[in-house]
């Protein structure tokens, strides 16, 4: 069966790749669903938020993941796709529900994709893109945070850039 797992990604974080991981496991074959929204800014482009997850998951045993860019709604586009299941990871109970309207709201629009909830490692309950972002910007440690090559990149993006996050 193959599954989905949509996001921003501004940047993937070691949460977001435990939750790949353990999805790869799960599914026959998974699609990072690296979308884009007009209406949220980001810090990365669609490609270099890709290239990210990409050279993230390099050597980590995953080969039935792939990465993939799309815009609209998410089960339109996991439909395109094939897929059978969008995986949402949950960190605390505002994540829940939130992802419990969009995950209703999905399952009017495409009854035949279900929606599973993977929920975060502890170690990874408070981690999001923002939080990595926050601290980046104000020259804090993110190194236990993202993979080694994203930190690079969040420094070297943010650097002496106080409005990207704006």
């Amino acid at each position: 069966m193959k599954a989905c797992y949509p996001g921003t990604f501004d940047p993937i974080t070691k949460g977001h790749l435990d939750i790949i991981e353990r999805a790869a496991s799960i599914f026959d074959e998974v699609d990072v669903l690296l979308m884009v929204n007009p209406r949220k800014k980001c810090v990365f482009n669609a490609e270099e938020r890709k290239q990210m997850i990409e050279a993230s998951l390099e050597g980590i045993g995953c080969d039935n993941v792939h990465v993939v860019i799309g815009s609209g709604l998410t089960v339109d586009f996991a439909r395109k796709l094939g897929a059978k299941a969008i995986v949402r990871g949950i960190r605390a109970v505002t994540d829940y529900e939130y992802e419990l309207q969009q995950a209703t709201a999905n399952l009017m629009l495409a009854p035949e994709i279900e929606t599973m909830f993977l929920i975060a490692k502890p170690e990874y309950s408070f981690l999001s893109s923002s939080v990595v972002k926050e601290i980046a910007l104000n020259d804090g440690d993110i190194s236990s945070m993202v993979p080694a090559k994203t930190a690079e990149l969040v420094k070297e993006k943010l650097k002496g850039n106080s409005d990207a996050l704006k």
